[in-house]
């Protein structure tokens, strides 16, 4: 009997094997797992580090606690429940988001964002840190950060923070810390804990790369040493241009940033950068804030036009001549000041494709049309485990430089 039944079984595996099938096939509806690949290094030609200066501080009305819009979405005046008739959401900036606009911790913008950026030949991301302490908003771009860092190492891209140290005040003001310096130092002491280490922290000369909006709040020699005092390893610091002197010897140099025209950026290449033992030179595509329409406060007072791409082409040039080791690009998506790289529906993907020429990038095959497809897939079939599958497979190609095999995988979900 026992015989006759394992007969019985090994003939119905064969019968199962000849159509195409397995004992432990999953069938039609269960979800297959996706093939977990390394991440790859893009090929390209120019040597320089190009990173990219990112704002992680934007939400919206699913993603906050009081279920609100963001302010670097609404400002003071502005209403994104509100849909024009071009179907776009009413938002504080004269340009608007190709995926609309988002949640900074979101996964699935995130994912858009560095595949977009390591297909354009950046290197990492400089990302606008507020420190660690619960007031105003300062929690939730700490939170929106991490979900940033998290991903960072899949898609193969580094990262470095850039202290606002202006925050300190508030800080205090706020009870939370007993001195400015204070504050800092808890600050500092988190990141040394919690990211210098990473293997994808941007490290210069052997140590961890950190820069400075400003300083604004910190501005004598002395309180940087006693803020670093406490460190284990004391960062390559950058300030802002021309203001590393208000850190004295605790400055390891200084990155431009973005003014009122080129000619600030000719003078710095060619006055500042050559006293620098670091120097971080900047391209933009343009400046335009909407602080005075949306309520936010006074306007900065001067413009960049965009140009149809000449400023980039501009600032990219300048960069190539100054003949940069490091580059950061002004900025992915501070949308409230008009300086995003990130795609428009104005712009389309015309800056990155500049970012892409300028590094050289080896792969000219057209990807970011799929990278775009793949979020609106994410959004499209949420809950849909084995389309979500697929897209995770897709994301591991794309990572592993792999994009024919993504795209084809992105084309097969209906």
């Amino acid at each position: 009997m026992k015989r006759y039944i394992t007969l019985l079984f090994f003939g119905i595996m064969n019968i199962l094997v000849a159509a195409g099938c397995s004992s432990d096939d999953k069938g039609p509806d269960k979800p297959t797992e996706p093939e977990t690949i390394q991440p790859v290094a893009i090929e390209k030609t120019n040597s320089t580090k190009i990173y990219v200066h990112y704002m992680p501080w934007f939400e919206t009305n699913e993603s906050s606690a009081d279920k609100k819009w963001g302010y670097h979405w609404t400002m003071a005046n502005k209403n994104p429940n509100t849909i024009g008739a071009n179907n776009r959401r009413e938002i504080a900036s004269y340009y608007y988001p190709l995926i609309g606009p988002y949640h900074s911790g979101d996964k699935n913008v995130i994912e858009n964002h560095l595949l977009l950026m390591k297909y354009s030949g950046i290197d990492g991301v400089l990302i606008d840190w507020y420190g660690t302490y619960d007031v105003n908003d300062y929690r939730m771009v700490k939170e929106n950060t991490e979900q940033l860092i998290a991903m960072l190492e899949k898609v193969g891209l580094e990262y470095a923070i850039v202290y606002e140290d202006r925050v300190t005040t508030n800080v205090v003001n706020a009870g939370k810390a007993i001195s400015v310096t204070s504050a800092a130092k808890t600050d500092l002491a988190y990141m040394e804990k919690n990211y210098f280490d990473d293997a994808n922290y941007i490290k210069i000369n052997g140590k961890p790369l950190l820069l400075n909006f400003g300083p604004i709040v910190l501005q004598t020699p002395a309180e940087w040493t006693n803020v670093f005092g406490a460190l284990t390893t004391k960062p390559t610091f950058l300030t802002l241009w021309d203001q590393s002197v208000e850190a004295g010897a605790n400055a390891s140099g200084e990155y431009a940033w973005v003014y009122k025209n080129s000619t600030y950026l000719t003078n710095w290449y060619t006055n500042t950068k050559p006293k620098l033992a670091v120097a971080m030179g900047s391209a933009y595509p343009g400046f335009k804030d909407f602080y005075a329409e949306g309520g936010g406060g006074a306007a900065i007072g001067w413009t960049i036009e965009h140009n149809n791409g000449a400023t980039l082409d501009e600032t990219l040039a300048l960069a190539k001549n100054a003949n940069l080791n490091y580059l950061q690009l002004i900025t992915w998506n501070d949308f409230g000041e008009g300086t995003m790289f990130e795609p428009t529906v104005e712009f389309g993907y015309t800056y990155i494709e500049k970012v892409k020429a300028f590094a050289g990038v080896k792969n000219t095959e057209s990807v970011f049309p799929d990278i775009s497809k793949m979020y609106n897939l994410r959004i499209e079939k949420k809950g849909e485990v084995n389309a979500q599958n697929k897209l995770d497979q897709a994301f591991n190609y794309f990572v592993s430089m792999q994009p024919a095999k993504a795209k084809q995988l992105i084309s097969e979900i209906k």
